[in-house]
């Protein structure tokens, strides 16, 4: 399947993208919806969860983009792949994520990925960047306890502003971590790490 062609950057508080989606059922989208569920926020073109889905059954993957033909392609990609344990959805995590998930089932989120998200540079521009304090509410309200939330960016400044929302959230504790946790990288990730840049990550843990 050839790639899709998208904009790299699209304004998340742009009318078209200000839209309620449907509150998301499970059981319709994947085989066993009583597995343990990772979200992915920003997922682009879906490859790091594609690889995730085939290496761990015994977890569901959920990913969200802004960018619906991406959406459309990733879920194409794991059809064909046949792989039940995985779905995207078209979402502006920064405007109806608490909608999409309003119907999630309680204590079946697991863990929750946010990586290398847009940092969108310019002053004039900061209110556009995905991760604010409602966004780490809506998180924090749907993950488990126990549950945890895996955080990554090349971007210092971006870094340091999305550790201080979470940090400031009384239900969260902050767990050390210097590398990424999991068994897949994503391009971007991998990308980095070959210039040798480097990457800030953090690890949030739900406590209560």
């Amino acid at each position: 399947m050839p790639r899709v062609r998208v904009h790299q950057h699209v304004n998340p508080l742009a009318p078209f993208y200000r839209f309620t989606p449907k509150p998301l059922e499970i059981e319709r989208v994947f085989a066993d919806s009583d597995l343990p569920l990772h979200l992915d926020i920003g997922s682009a073109r879906g490859r790091f969860l594609l690889k995730m889905a085939a290496v761990e059954s015994s977890q569901n993957f959920l990913g969200v983009e802004i960018r619906e033909p991406l959406v459309e392609e990733a879920n194409q990609i794991k059809d064909d792949k046949n792989l039940t344990n995985l779905h995207y959805e078209f979402c502006n995590a920064t405007y109806s994520l608490d909608r999409l998930l309003e119907l999630l089932p309680r204590d079946v989120l697991q863990t929750v990925t946010i990586q290398f998200p847009d940092p969108w540079y310019k002053k004039k521009h900061a209110k556009r960047r995905m991760v604010k304090s409602n966004l780490v509410e809506i998180i924090v309200g749907h993950l488990r306890i126990a549950g945890k939330i895996f955080i990554q960016t090349d971007v210092d400044f971006l870094a340091e502003e999305m550790l201080e929302l979470f940090r400031e959230n009384v239900h969260l504790c902050e767990v050390a971590v210097a590398e990424n946790p999991f068994p897949v990288k994503t391009e971007r990730e991998i990308a980095v790490e070959e210039k040798g840049l480097p990457i800030y990550r953090a690890t949030f843990e739900k406590i209560k």
